[in-house]
Order: C-alpha cells, then structure tokens, then sequence
C-alpha cells in the first residue's frame, strides 16, 4: 500500500490517455517494480517484501487498487492478472476487475548516466521542503518559469530557488558531481508536483541521491526510485536582482516565539485586509492587524534588538509559511532598509526567504 501511494502521485490526473489511469508492475523473480507516468512526470519504484509465483507485466487500476489496500484486513493478499483480468484475493474476499495490455503501457527510463549529482537524502528533503512552498501554482498570475523550483548543480554546491513573484525561497547544499555533470549556463526549473514525489521517496537521511540534468528533463534516482520530469518550459527570473545585497538594520528572531506572534495577531486579519504591521523598537516587536469588521489585534514580543523605531507590514501567509518549515528554535536574522524595501530572513549559512512587503496605498 506505501509503494502504491507513493507511485500513485505519477498518475495521470486527467484524462491524458484512459492507460494511463493504472500502474505498470513488473514482476521478476525476486522483485516487482511499479511504473506511473502522466508522460510529463514518471516513476520507477521497486517494492520489495514480496512473493513472487509466476514473473509477468501487469496494469493494475490505481484508485481500486488503493481502496482495495487500504481497506483490506488480511496481511497478504494475493495479485493475478492477465490482458483479460486482474484478480486479488484475500482470505475472506475476492476482487475481479478488468484487465488490460501491459504492452500497451508508456514505458519510464530507467537511469543509466555517466554525469550526475550526488547528494545526501537527508539534506535534499530539507532544500525542497524550505523552498517548495515558494512556487507558483498553476492558477496564479505569474512570470516565467514559477511553477518550479530552480535546481543550480555546481562542483560541489547545490541550491534550489522557488519564487512566485512576491516571496523567494533559496537553500543551498553540499553536492558532489560526477562525469564534470553540471547546470551552468542552464536554468532548469523542476516542477513542484516532481519535488514533492521526490521528497516523499527520501526517508533514509544518508542514503545517496542521483540527479542528472539533460536538455529538456531531469532524472532523480534513490536506492529504491527513479523519477523522470520534463523541465518546466519558460525563462526562470533572475532571482539575483531580487536579493537585497545590503541592509541598515538587522533584528535577530527566533522560530516558535514569531511563529505564534504572527499566527496571533493573524486572527484579526480579513480578506479586504491581509496584512500584518510589524513595528519594531528597542527591546520589543509590536504586530498589530485590523480588519473592517473583524475588528484589531495587538501581539508584543521581546526580541534582542536595540535599532531605531521601523515599521514595516507583510502579508501573515508568506511569514507563516516559511516559518512552518523550520524547526521551533531556529535562530534567524530578519534584514530591513525600510518599510517598502524587500526583507531577507536568513537562517546562517544556506537558507535565505525574501519577502515583499505590503505598501500602505493613500
């Protein structure tokens, strides 16, 4: 059920082609492989645990047979299937469906390249878990390649950039290519629904990580997955421009405590306003909010800073959404020119937010 959840997150969600609408397994003697695809996103993962009676190709129709899984009481269940008929059994029920031509079924890459990436497992789902919540969804107005991340592959550096206009998200990493691999002079942009299946494939922190980039797609390979992506088409933004290279004031924060500042004085937020003021003075964040006919919020919090009085006014989404990802006593620095200046949050040494705050419109 756990490798049919996660391989279910390549099935097509529309009707691309009616096949498309199962998962590929490949049985051999001593391992059975799960293939999805949608044709712009695929994977390979191998399940591993089974018996195997008589090697063969089958389709197996995703969303019964996850229902099937998750409802089935029995510890083993047993699969049959044929170009006629796929048959699960359990010790109490029966389940017969419809078959279909395994051959019939696009086929997934596997991965076989001489130039890649290394990374660790533990470090790349922290990457794509701070910046992935920055991109673009496909409904926003947008600009360029958004609706992605950024993968940046040097030597021995690796960074993932998100961005949608109004926030970006950045975490660098240590890499070690392999072949002289490398994305200079390339703007891949991964889309975010392949991050995401990335991400739910790393669960052993040290397990080594396989990325290689070609022209117009990119492969991702686990000990147990291979995942294959088309490039998301467009120019990405130069998310250099947007990073403030100088700041005249700095605050020093902590996670948890502006977490539940932020969330607090959100309350009183509304859909006509949706914004939260930050006032800062020595000693002492003030966040105030007020909505129309919500009414107001006052929220203080101690803080380390000993700078001049400044104002400064964000939407509480975009700080609470990067603040979710980090953990409670993460130590960060809050970087100001002004009240209408993008911001920098930065966690030392690889991870920087940027945000653009909201301008008061008189």
């Amino acid at each position: 059920m756990q490798a049919f959840q996660v391989a279910s997150g390549a099935v097509a969600a529309r009707d691309v082609k009616p096949v498309l609408r199962n998962i590929k397994a490949i049985v051999e003697e001593d391992r059975c492989t799960l293939m999805a695809t949608d044709l712009e996103l695929g994977i390979r993962l191998e399940v591993r645990g089974i018996k195997v009676d008589e090697p063969g190709e089958a389709l197996l129709p995703t969303s019964r047979m996850l229902n099937i899984l998750r409802e089935s009481t029995d510890e083993e269940l047993t699969i049959e299937a044929s170009p006629d008929k796929c048959v699960v059994r359990g010790h109490t029920n029966e389940f017969d469906m419809p078959g279909e031509d395994a051959a019939t079924f696009p086929d997934v890459p596997a991965f076989a390249e001489e130039k890649y990436h290394e990374i660790a497992a533990g470090v790349l789902r922290e990457m794509i878990k701070r910046t992935v919540f920055a991109a673009a969804t496909e409904g926003q107005v947008r600009f360029g390649a958004t609706t992605g991340i950024l993968l940046e592959l040097e030597e021995e550096k690796g960074a993932l950039i998100a961005t949608d206009g109004r926030r970006l998200a950045m975490m660098t990493g240590q890499v070690k290519a392999h072949g002289g691999h490398t994305t200079q002079g390339q703007l891949p942009v991964v889309p975010s629904k392949a991050m995401h299946l990335l991400e739910r494939n790393l669960t052993e922190p040290d397990e080594v990580i396989r990325i290689s980039v070609r022209a117009n797609e990119v492969l991702m390979k686990t000990e147990r997955a291979m995942i294959y992506t088309r490039l998301v088409e467009g120019r990405f933004p130069n998310y250099k421009q947007v990073i403030p290279s100088k700041h005249l004031h700095r605050v020093p924060l902590t996670v948890g405590p502006l977490l539940a500042a932020v969330r607090q004085a959100a309350i009183m937020t509304d859909d006509e306003s949706k914004r939260v003021r930050f006032q800062f003075a020595k000693k002492k964040l003030t966040l105030r909010a007020q909505g129309v006919e919500t009414g107001q919020s006052r929220v203080e919090l101690p803080i380390e800073y000993d700078g001049k009085g400044l104002e400064i006014s964000f939407d509480p989404k975009f700080v609470v959404d990067m603040l979710r990802v980090l953990e409670p006593d993460t130590p960060l620095t809050l970087d100001m020119n002004d009240g209408s200046s993008p911001a920098v949050i930065r966690h030392e040494p690889s991870y920087l937010y940027v945000i653009v705050p909201l301008v008061e419109t008189k």
